[in-house]
């Protein structure tokens, strides 16, 4: 292979490099003290978790009954009798983002429910040809490819959910969140912060509430200055500094209702919005800096067994596209105690050079009687 097809090839994929770089450093406060409020902060969460929600849309708030209710609704964890494990993969933007996710809840007692979630999302093999350009020329050093190092950009995040029944109708929950973010050596972040959330039954209607972020997510960025050294006299842009970010909260409402057509097919309708507060005005219904954007889902099950989903994820709005909207689909089979699930949804509608996302996840529960919840006996305790 010759250097010209290496650099190029090594050149192309920085690009990569460097829009994320723009993004999450160029982006932080010139000073370490100061703080700045981020639209997008923690979007890495925003796609969602587990192939069922995501396949009805994410319009799960109030529907959540699973171990993904750590996510979607701290509330729903009351709704297992059984302890519960999931994952899933996702590949995003045509394979360029992988995306994982493990989580696991079990009953404590008759009324409370506990839960860890792990996240992982990342870009890989990203070239780093920052060493490969002599500032001094501007052009590429002798044997470019001998200064071309490779890196990682990727976010983490751990959760750990707590849900309480108050009663029989009425569920609460809350979930602290820990997210550390990397881009190489470059820099680095924690962010911390707290979900909390609510489920109230009325017959066959089921409504929720998940305040996400709850507190404002705080992110603490820290900056490897010994590698901008050339940054401002190679790229002519000033280096990055360190800083705080604020991620204000975002309400996620929600309705649901299970509709059985017959004795064996079932009919699962949710419908959520999202009250975001921190200006997202462009392509999204927006009052001042208040913006919203609603999902709908729904599931069509047989027995229990087999279920078809689909829904709308997003909804977007702009004078020159006019209202657009996001469909999704999907698909689930459970035999015994494992669940499969398949989701499929696009970024940005059927001709979109983004590419689709297709999700599968995996979801296991623990149906043995001795690790099965007592909810008769927390009914006479009352």
């Amino acid at each position: 292979m010759s250097i010209r097809h290496t650099l190029g090839r090594s050149l192309t994929r920085s690009l990569l490099a460097l829009a994320l770089l723009a993004l999450a450093l160029l982006a932080l406060p010139a000073g370490a003290s100061a703080q700045t409020v981020v639209k997008y902060g923690a979007d890495f969460l925003a796609g969602g978790v587990g192939a069922r929600a995501l396949g009805m849309g994410g319009a799960y708030v109030a529907g959540a009954n699973d171990v993904t209710a750590g996510y979607w609704n701290v509330a729903g964890l009351d709704a297992l009798d059984y302890p519960e494990a999931a994952y899933m993969h996702a590949e995003r933007f045509n394979g360029v983002v992988s995306f994982d996710y493990g989580a696991l809840a079990f009953p404590l007692s008759q009324r409370s429910t506990v839960g860890i979630s792990l996240f992982r999302s990342g870009v890989d093999d990203i070239a780093n040809t920052l060493a490969a350009f002599n500032p001094d020329t501007g052009l590429p050093r002798p044997n470019p490819e001998n200064y071309i190092t490779y890196f990682s950009a990727a976010d983490y995040a751990f959760f750990l959910s707590y849900a309480r029944r108050l009663r029989d109708n009425l569920a609460v929950g809350v979930t602290g969140k820990v997210i550390r973010r990397n881009i190489g050596d470059f820099a680095n972040a924690w962010g911390y912060s707290f979900d909390v959330g609510a489920q109230y039954r009325v017959g066959r209607f089921q409504f929720g509430l998940n305040v996400q972020d709850a507190t404002s997510m705080v992110q603490s960025w820290s900056v490897n200055g010994a590698l901008f050294e050339d940054f401002e006299e190679t790229f002519g842009e000033t280096a990055p500094q360190g800083g705080t970010e604020l991620v204000l909260p975002v309400a996620r409402l929600g309705a649901a209702t299970n509709l059985p057509l017959t004795q064996d097919i079932g009919f699962l309708v949710g419908m959520d919005v999202d009250l975001a507060f921190d200006g997202q005005q462009a392509y999204a219904f927006n009052t001042g800096d208040v913006s919203f954007h609603p999902r709908l889902g729904t599931e069509l099950s047989y027995k229990g067994i087999v279920a078809l989903r689909g829904g709308i994820s997003n909804v977007t709005t702009s004078e020159r596209y006019g209202t657009q909207f996001t469909p999704t689909v999907g698909a689930g089979l459970t035999l015994n105690q494992i669940a499969v699930d398949y989701g499929f949804g696009d970024f940005g509608g059927l001709q979109s050079e983004l590419g689709y996302s297709h999700r599968v996840s995996l979801t296991v529960s623990l149906e043995q009687p001795r690790f099965a919840r007592n909810r008769e006996h927390a009914r006479r305790e009352r």
